[in-house]
């Protein structure tokens, strides 16, 4: 068996991106020192949690176990097989118990720090409810044979609700653990890059619907990336809409796979509420049915699964923003669940698409939309964009008594100005498919005026303009004047 050098560990040259979390994993797997540490890798479905997991193991000649669904029995058994085919055993082990597989793992790391890699540890928690404090237990020894073992053990899940308490207050494993790191989707630039998409209106057509997960690629539509903007339509009657193809299905996968997840036709209905552009939690109650009381746990486990984000609104901070935080389940709550029975015939996909066209832009890509340019402020605009380091990035509604109305503003940026922190930077409007005037100027100025009324400071704000094809040339002369931020499809995806 193989163990080589595991500092400075290049990252496999098949692994795209993913530089930070591959230098963290491998200063855990290595770090120096005696006794065990723990670490928790978690992160929804699809993200590569396990390619990243099974090239550390190879690169530091770590264990590396993926459970399965199975009983406690079956799963002592299929551990002591792998430990074996591990060492090169000719018998294989068979602990009796997991505090004597415990100590297998233990004696793995008796001459050097060993990555051991349990993947999917919830299955083996499911039916073994003891296995965090056996763990805790046996990480908890402070001497003896303790010290003289190394191993550098990593939890690996993909249920989000059972993941995020592990480590909690309440959890035997509390305070143990050296390393906690989420894997998320990749970033919308890098999704681009990741599919091969150069155009950058193709690029948000693709992200709004697949998002950033990595096996969305290649596993589920086999490679197959829309040659251009003119084939974007055909791509998604042979991939999305193709109950032949896995990604069809993977929506109401992501639901079925969460234990928590128990009265799913209540789920599966508040998700479609959301995506239908119900946001707050007394909209989502009046679009399912049911009284705001009622859906005030799914709207929690829905959260802790991963699923769904909870916002605060930028100006009231009393109200929540609820948004589907997986493009691929707002896309089939919004098109593919209402016409499931068309499709499932595998004729109906051009009729569905066609008459989908309104859904999909006002339900899935304006606010998707919206979500990029959010992103953008946070993670690629410079401090000099809006005149100081954006803090907080989000959506906000600002009432206008006068107009008997409110106006919804989809990017305000708050951020530090020297040392003075929250100020407000910016308020933005976003336009996937319309050309941006000077109206759109007009409006955002109205709301700085509102603001300005409530006390609120809005001496350092810029307004800023999003769009998705352009800009009047008469905004462009105030852009050129500093009295307004654009930002095009080019400067989402290559400016600052």
């Amino acid at each position: 068996m193989a163990r080589p050098a595991a500092r400075n560990l290049p990252k496999p040259a098949d692994m795209f991106d993913r530089d930070w979390e591959w230098s963290e994993l491998t200063a855990f797997a290595t770090s120096a020192g005696a006794g065990p540490r723990l670490g928790v890798v978690s992160g929804r479905r699809r993200q590569g949690k396990s390619f990243l997991l099974q090239g550390l193991a190879e690169a530091t000649g770590g264990f590396y176990y993926a459970a399965v669904e199975a009983s406690a029995a079956e799963s002592l058994q299929l551990f002591g097989d792998a430990l074996a085919r591990y060492t090169g055993s000719a018998v294989p082990h068979r602990p009796a118990n997991w505090q004597e597989g415990l100590e297998l793992v233990f004696d793995l790391a008796s001459d050097r720090p060993v990555p051991v890699v349990i993947d999917e540890f919830p299955y083996l928690v499911r039916n073994a409810p003891a296995l965090p404090s056996q763990l805790q237990a046996a990480i908890g020894v402070r001497g003896g044979r303790h010290l003289e073992r190394h191993p550098r053990i990593l939890l690996c899940g993909s249920a989000m609700s059972f993941m995020g308490n592990l480590l909690s207050g309440t959890s035997p494993l509390y305070g143990r653990a050296g390393l906690d790191l989420v894997v998320h989707s990749l970033g919308y630039r890098e999704a681009a890059e990741f599919w091969g998409i150069r155009d950058h209106r193709l690029a948000v057509l693709t992200h709004a619907i697949v998002g950033g997960t990595p096996a969305y690629r290649r596993e589920f539509v086999n490679d197959d990336v829309p040659e251009g903007p003119d084939d974007f339509d055909d791509w998604v009657c042979r991939t999305v809409l193709n109950p032949a193809r896995p990604i069809y299905g993977e929506a109401p996968f992501l639901l079925a796979a969460e234990p928590d997840l128990r009265d799913r036709s209540l789920y599966h209905s508040v998700l479609a509420a959301v995506a239908a552009g119900n946001h707050s939690s007394g909209g989502i109650a009046s679009a399912v049915g049911r009284k705001a009381t009622d859906i005030s746990m799914p709207l929690t486990v829905l959260k802790n699964c991963g699923l769904l984000t909870i916002e605060p609104d930028a100006f009231r901070k009393n109200r929540a923003t609820y948004r589907i935080a997986e493009p691929l389940i707002a896309f089939h709550h919004a098109v593919v669940r209402p016409e499931s029975a068309l499709l499932s015939r595998r004729r109906g996909a051009d009729q569905v698409w066609e008459r989908s066209q309104n859904t999909f832009l006002s339900q899935v890509v304006g606010p998707h939309f919206e979500q990029l340019c959010r992103a953008w402020v946070e993670w690629h605009a410079e401090p000099a964009t809006f005149g100081g380091m954006p803090i907080q990035v989000a959506a906000g509604v600002v009432s206008d008594p006068a107009a008997r109305t409110s106006h919804e503003v989809d990017v305000v940026v708050h951020g530090a100005v020297d040392q003075d922190q929250g100020i407000l930077l910016s308020v933005g409007e976003a336009k996937w498919n319309r050309v941006m005037n000077l109206s759109h100027l007009e409006r955002l100025q109205r709301i700085l005026r509102l603001l300005s009324a409530r006390g609120i400071d809005t001496s350092r704000a810029k307004p800023a303009c999003y769009s998705g094809v352009g800009f009047a040339p008469e905004l462009r002369a105030a852009a050129d004047r500093g009295e307004v931020v654009l930002v095009d499809l080019e400067r989402l995806y290559q400016g600052t």
